[in-house]
């Protein structure tokens, strides 16, 4: 990079080997692939995109050195909020103890416990480890509290590290509540959601087996949205059931998971993606392969028409990774994506899943979030899987991770 001593107007991101706009106005194929590319930065968002040799002039000048720009990796699941460790269930699972969702117990006792700069300090660890690996958009969940003050604590910690906060008191029923679910369901939809609703955007609720059957979730989401909460689901993690049709139902932005789905689930994924606001299945590969369940068929999705995302699922317990590039990785080795298709869903996919338009692509008016790749294009992503790829991250304009 130039030496800059002051903060220029507008940046030259230049000599770009391979360009993913996500915008196939601007370029080749679904990513919207430019080769010989460049980007022109101004005021935190792209003013131009398009081939190097009709770049404007600008005030500074990134060299690329032929190396692949994509956007930013938009993260739309993810429970950073905690404390405590859970290694040892991870080895369990890996000597044959099967997964269920009890284990989320251990880490609600955990995080009881700790401070709120104790969570706070594990949660920003966090958020800067997956900004070095190239996420620059994150949604974050509470969950692991599970009291009305350790839910609405947990929301105020995660609204201090991103805008895309998540009510999840109904991640499952709370340890002292185990003889009476009923209540647990009543303290959530009642005084939990009035104490953390001013905190949140999004309300989630885990319709799954050990967790909330289809009313008590329907319950859930429900009361998010009558206070004004934009409706998110867990569901068809350990098995068929009701979760996808519910999240279609209410029209939640996303069913996360997806991990086994009936023919009618995926039908009701494909209609649900003509809406004007689609139901986006969010795929979390780091999930299923951290607790050895089979992996989602995302090739039925995409054939059937289905919208796509790739997230993190980062947290103690089933996934304990903030790495979108082993996520693609895994989804184009084992879920039947191609790699442009993979690089889509970690990016503009998960900005659908969270409903917004100023991140996951790269054309003119996007927020200038995108990720400089030690590699020639995006493929690499996935043809090397596990090897350290990001050579610098840019959020809003500005170099946040790494140096070009």
């Amino acid at each position: 990079m130039n030496p800059i001593t002051e903060t220029p107007r507008t940046i030259l991101v230049d000599d770009i080997g391979t360009l993913v706009t996500n915008d196939p106005t601007l370029g080749r194929g679904p990513v919207g692939e430019i080769s010989d590319a460049a980007l022109v930065l101004e005021e935190g968002r792209v003013a131009w995109a398009g081939p190097r040799a009709q770049a404007p002039a600008a005030d500074a000048r990134v060299d690329a050195a032929g190396r692949c720009v994509l956007p930013g990796f938009v993260d739309s699941h993810s429970h950073i909020v905690f404390a405590g460790d859970r290694s040892r269930e991870f080895a369990a699972r890996m000597s044959g103890t099967p997964y269920s969702a009890g284990g989320i117990r251990t880490t609600v006792a955990a995080t009881r416990e700790a401070s709120d700069a104790q969570l706070l300090a594990n949660a920003r660890t966090l958020v800067r480890e997956a900004r070095g690996q190239g996420t620059t958009a994150l949604e974050v969940k509470s969950g692991y509290g599970l009291t009305v003050e350790d839910e609405a604590r947990a929301l105020s910690v995660a609204g201090r590290i991103t805008d895309e906060v998540t009510f999840m008191g109904a991640h499952v029923v709370a340890p002292e509540y185990a003889a009476d679910p009923e209540g647990y369901l009543d303290l959530v939809i009642g005084p939990m959601l009035d104490a953390c609703a001013p905190l949140a955007r999004w309300v989630d609720v885990f319709c799954e087996r050990g967790a909330f059957d289809e009313d008590a979730s329907r319950r859930v989401l429900t009361a998010g949205m009558e206070r004004g909460l934009l409706p998110r689901v867990h569901g068809n993690q350990l098995g068929e059931g009701p979760g996808v049709s519910l999240a279609v139902e209410v029209g939640a932005a996303s069913v996360d998971h997806c991990t086994y789905l009936s023919g009618a689930d995926v039908d009701a994924l494909a209609q649900a993606a003509k809406r004007p606001e689609p139901t986006v299945a969010t795929l979390l590969p780091g999930v299923d392969f951290s607790t050895r369940q089979a992996y989602p068929d995302a090739r039925r999705l995409v054939d059937a028409g289905a919208l796509v995302a790739l997230a993190s699922d980062c947290n103690p317990g089933s996934c304990f990774t903030s790495s979108l590039a082993f996520c693609i990785a895994v989804a184009v080795r084992d879920m039947g994506l191609t790699p442009d298709e993979a690089v889509w869903a970690a990016t503009a996919g998960g900005a659908r899943a969270l409903r917004r338009d100023d991140v996951g692509h790269l054309a003119p008016g996007a927020r200038a979030d995108f990720t400089l790749l030690d590699a020639p294009n995006h493929l690499y992503l996935a043809y090397r899987p596990g090897v350290p790829q990001v050579a610098a991250v840019w959020k809003d304009g500005s170099l946040v991770s790494g140096q070009p």
